[in-house]
């Protein structure tokens, strides 16, 4: 079955940094599409940032434009997120997705990794 696994969390700073890690246990190439969403408490699951295959393009939520930055190193089957200048609101578990075909929506999940902010 495919998996996902997440890690790299932890506890940082506000104006602090982190990387974020996804490693597939299939080639990253054959996922139409691999990103991150997070949840925090007593909020509902949202997009962060999405790296796509076909085109190589990637997309940011609006609050972590210019802060997060996604990419990926298909030689490890892996899918990263650069994390700088958090904040408390960027608290919350993150998961990592990808998009398998034969569908396009993100439905392969992790197990999610927590970051937490302090001010």
């Amino acid at each position: 079955q495919v998996q996902l696994v997440e890690s790299g969390g932890g506890l940082v700073q506000a104006g602090g940094s982190l990387r974020l890690s996804c490693a597939a246990s299939r080639r990253t190439f054959t996922f139409f599409a691999m990103g991150w969403f997070r949840q925090a408490p007593g909020k509902e699951r949202e997009f962060v940032a999405g790296i796509s295959w076909r085109d190589s393009t990637t997309s940011y939520a609006d609050s972590v434009k210019g802060r997060f930055t996604i990419s990926r190193d298909n030689a490890k089957n892996t899918v990263y997120l650069q994390m700088n200048s958090l904040k408390p609101e960027d608290t919350a578990v993150y998961y990592c997705a990808a998009a398998a075909p034969p569908g396009r929506k993100y439905d392969v999940w992790g197990q999610g990794t927590q970051v937490t902010v302090s001010s």
